[in-house]
């Protein structure tokens, strides 16, 4: 039995490049309908699937970000998802799922994005919180009981999970945690490592993820094939002026990130996500740095770098409307910033905007906001939905 299912996994590794032959003969092994339900991850990096006869599929979980050896470090996840009532043999080492699961809680803005993203609301049970929330059905849910709020990381009410009755929980495992205590309730703890991944594009593709367990894989595959020829539309728009005669390569605008908190400014790497939609958007990220999450300098360091930026991005949650004004209340010294002065500053208001529960599966929409602002020409009449240019 072992050796037959080696053979299937040799044989069912599933890549980025689509083969309708492979996919015709993938189908009739494996029993699914058809090819619009196999799930490829194309620039995710943090999980795999491979397809078993008796539509088993073996996903794997491991960190997206390599580290200094160009290795990755395994999360330790396996599960080996099965048809609901399939009797179905698994390999050994991977923990069986039976999908369509019916209900789950989730523990990020992230993980609901994509299930907004596959209009599945009705599995979500539980969440963390409705801090900077603005999803109307979400919210009734919470008013209505339908979902519990569950508390946040470090101090999860176990009472309320097991209310909910989930049949998993999706997970952060890297994040500040409290798992141990949700582990001794049995429940199968599922880890979504998509604000891990380092591209827009990678990050938005885990809605896929999502998708195998609930069953919306056809959905998934449109909905994300929707938002790639989307983005690499526009991003090949922005390369193609920065490589045309009017506008030599280099000459791309400068940007920085982030504000002075507590005496520090949080400056977000140069191999994180938002660092590569600057550059797709065709901006010159001034961090440098291999950094995928962040770092805390002090005032005068990042000055030095960020002092002659074209542009400065915040992103906040301000009480009302937030001003040239309100930032140099906050720091006089941030009037020595160029694009202080120049009235510069792209802004987003969390308290206006649902940027973290839809923005990582509108990386198109992000993107488009920021070409607007660097590059008028190529988008005139664009409004921005998550990003502008703050009103001097």
């Amino acid at each position: 039995m072992k050796n037959v299912f080696l053979l299937a996994i040799a044989l069912a590794v599933i890549s980025a490049c689509r083969n309708p032959k492979q996919d015709r003969q993938l189908v009739a092994e494996t029993g699914l309908e058809d090819s619009t339900l196999l799930i490829r991850p194309q620039y995710a990096q943090g999980f795999t699937v491979k397809y078993l006869a008796d539509n088993v599929r073996l996903v794997e979980v491991v960190d997206p970000q390599t580290h200094d050896d160009g290795e990755r470090m395994p999360v330790g996840y396996a599960f080996a998802l099965v048809q609901r009532g399939s009797q179905a043999e698994i390999p050994e080492g991977y923990e069986r799922v039976e999908v369509p699961i019916r209900s789950t809680i989730v523990m990020t803005s992230l993980q609901l994005s994509n299930f907004t993203a596959l209009a599945a609301h009705d599995y979500i049970k539980g969440i963390t919180g409705t801090k900077n929330l603005y999803n109307e059905d979400i919210l009734q849910r919470v008013r209505e009981g339908r979902i519990q709020k569950i508390g946040m990381e470090g101090n999860f009410d176990t009472e309320l999970i097991l209310a909910a009755n989930p049949d998993v929980i999706f997970i952060s495992p890297f994040k500040r945690g409290g798992y141990d205590t949700i582990k001794e309730t049995g429940i199968t703890l599922i880890p979504h490592l998509g604000y891990k991944e380092t591209t827009p594009l990678a990050q938005a593709e885990w809605i896929k993820f999502i998708a195998m367990f609930i069953g919306r894989e056809a959905e998934a595959n449109a909905v994300f094939d929707g938002i790639a020829q989307r983005y690499n539309g526009l991003k090949q728009r922005v390369d193609s002026l920065l490589s045309s005669n009017t506008c030599m390569v280099g000459e791309a605008p400068t940007v920085f990130s982030g504000e002075m908190h507590g005496g520090n400014w949080y400056a977000v790497g140069g191999r994180n996500h938002l660092a590569q939609l600057f550059r797709d958007a065709g901006a010159d990220y001034i961090i440098k740095d291999d950094n995928t999450g962040g770092v805390n300098l002090e005032y005068e360091q990042l000055y030095a770098t960020a002092a002659n930026a074209d542009y400065w991005r915040i992103l906040n949650s301000y009480p009302g409307d937030f001003s040239y004004d309100a930032l140099l209340a906050s720091e006089p010294r941030n009037a020595l910033f160029r694009a202080f002065k120049e009235k510069h500053v792209i802004y987003c208001n969390m308290r206006q905007t649902p940027y973290y529960e839809s923005a990582p599966v509108e990386p198109d929409q992000v993107l488009a906001d920021l070409v607007a602002i660097f590059h008028p020409e190529l988008l005139p009449n664009h409004v921005g939905k998550y990003y502008r240019l703050l009103k001097p």
